[in-house]
């Protein structure tokens, strides 16, 4: 039977995900037909979802290995080992802030797939469940007309033509009749309960997906903050926004994780489902409906004869026997007994009131509209549903590994950062590398202040000295510039012999610059840096 289907294929990657190994707690493997309710089923998806606990214990492990690497196996803090080390810090956050972008993009798009499935499948749900409850409302109102109003004129019919056999006669038939419609009315399945189960499932499918929707949506928001906070704290430099992106960074590759265990087991029970729907809705409907009608809807095909046929055809013929007694009794014994009209009025009301209820029971009662419905509900979970949650299992694999990258850069750049502060604190004020004193060197507001090689000669007093000149500066003009806005000056480019003050080491290669002065540089800077 299952075979014959061709309006419905499931999409490959339902398929892959089914072929996932289905192993219960001892590790044995079990059935992976969709059976919910079964233990070693659950067991079986739990399984799953813990592989991905597997990789958080795993991520933290190695973590936690190359902190404890990084706190007791210090590297020396020479200029040339420190570069690289930068260098290897800063290209780690970018494409760490890249990866952590696209798997951003992903998962908002997974996200919308995955919502815009399950909508499809709950709006399916519910089309179904007013056409059943259209179905259930018509054989009941047919049925309460013919019980009640028709047994009511019938009964006062009899008590009128009880002098005329023939007009008794005529309604013993149409009574007949009406037993025979109710017969098969009560021979309708009962799809109240069925209309029940499927509002349950409608209703806790669009609760659950809300707050699914809902969780992942301020996961995505989660990670676009904590990798804006990542490129804040590397150019500000800041140390509490470290520390915040840590412990956010933590919570937010445990949540990762946890989100790629919980969407792959529902993809694979998904999937499950998606490979043999026919097989599970069958099992779950065989206590209150007969196989014939649920194949009847599930495949909808020509060579399938319609259950309720037989059921419909009585219903109508005996409506038109009846309507035909009435019009005879209508026409032959109303000048006999005229306070018969109200009463054949009234079940000829009754009759068409039946038929019309008629015409739409068998409308409801046809394949199309329910099996339109059902394959529109497999097709927004199958294809929509189940390529939404992959996309998001791939935003939170990819999310997860570059928060653990993140978090290692992270501590990498506070130790870097902390030890170039701390190399600026222990600078002499009077080194020319200090950037507070290079920068003073270069303010407006202190250039009458004379350098302090001008007062250091120990050759007369200070009125034997020369007049200072007007400062001035080799430096050229965009160095200036750059050092007023950036207070971060490139020492390396600055001139030495220019500056008013030489290094506080003396190196070969800068001895023998010194030595070279000229006698006019000598007589201008005195006798101090003559060696």
């Amino acid at each position: 039977m299952a075979s014959s289907r061709q309006d419905y294929i499931a999409p490959w990657w339902t398929y892959w995900l089914h072929n996932f190994p289905h192993l219960n707690f001892n590790f044995q493997a079990v059935d992976d037909t969709f059976k919910p309710e079964d233990a070693s089923y659950q067991q079986s998806l739990v399984l799953l979802a813990c592989v991905s606990a597997l990789g958080l214990g795993l991520s933290l492990l190695v973590l936690s290995a190359y902190l404890t690497c990084l706190c007791c196996c210090r590297r020396e803090e020479d200029e040339e080992v420190k570069k690289p080390d930068t260098c290897c810090v800063t290209w780690a956050a970018v494409i760490t802030g890249l990866v952590i972008c696209s798997a951003v993009g992903v998962g908002f798009y997974g996200n919308s797939e995955t919502n815009d499935g399950v909508y499809q499948l709950t709006y399916s749900i519910y089309n179904a469940n007013h056409t059943l409850g259209g179905i259930g409302s018509l054989v009941g109102n047919s049925l309460g007309s013919i019980q009640v109003g028709l047994k009511e004129h019938l009964e006062r019919l009899d008590e009128i033509f009880s002098p005329r056999g023939d007009y008794t006669q005529t309604l013993r038939f149409m009574q007949q009749m009406a037993d025979n419609i109710i017969q098969q009315l009560t021979a309708m399945p009962d799809t109240r309960k069925v209309q029940v189960d499927l509002a349950a499932i409608a209703d806790q499918t669009a609760f659950i997906e809300y707050y699914r929707w809902l969780a992942f949506l301020l996961l995505l928001i989660l990670d676009l903050v904590i990798c804006l906070l990542a490129c804040l704290g590397l150019a500000k430099q800041s140390r509490w926004l470290f520390a915040v992106i840590m412990v956010c960074g933590v919570l937010t590759l445990i949540m990762s994780w946890a989100s790629l265990g919980v969407g792959t087991a529902t993809a694979v029970g998904t999937s499950d489902f998606c490979v043999s729907p026919d097989k599970f809705i069958v099992n779950q409907t065989k206590d209150s409906l007969s196989e014939d009608i649920v194949h009847y809807y599930l495949y909808c095909s020509q060579s399938l004869p319609n259950p309720f046929q037989q059921s419909l055809t009585i219903f109508q013929r005996s409506l038109t026997t009846m309507q035909i007694q009435v019009q005879g009794l209508l026409r032959f014994s109303l000048p006999v007994f005229p306070t018969a009209e109200k009463d054949l009025l009234g079940i000829q009301r009754l009759l068409n009131s039946s038929e019309f209820n008629l015409h739409q029971l068998t409308a409801s009662l046809d394949c199309r509209s329910l099996h339109k419905d059902y394959l529109e509900a497999l097709l927004g979970v199958c294809y929509d549903g189940v390529e939404g949650l992959l996309y998001l299992c791939l935003f939170s694999l990819l999310a997860a590994c570059a928060f653990c990258a993140l978090l290692c850069a992270v501590p990498r750049a506070w130790t870097l950062y902390a030890i170039r502060d701390r190399d600026y604190d222990n600078m002499d004020e009077d080194d020319p590398f200090n950037p507070s004193r290079r920068i003073s060197a270069y303010n407006p507001n202190r250039a009458q202040v004379h350098s302090f090689c001008s007062y250091s000669s120990g050759m007369g007093s200070q009125t034997s000295l020369h007049p200072p000149l007007q400062a001035t500066s080799s430096t050229p003009e965009y160095m200036n510039q750059s050092m007023l806005y950036e207070r971060n000056p490139r020492y390396e480019n600055v001139p030495l012999i220019g500056s008013g003050s030489p290094p506080p080491s003396y190196s070969p290669s800068m001895r023998t610059t010194y030595l070279s002065m000229t006698d006019a540089q000598i007589r201008h800077f005195g006798t101090d840096f003559q060696v």
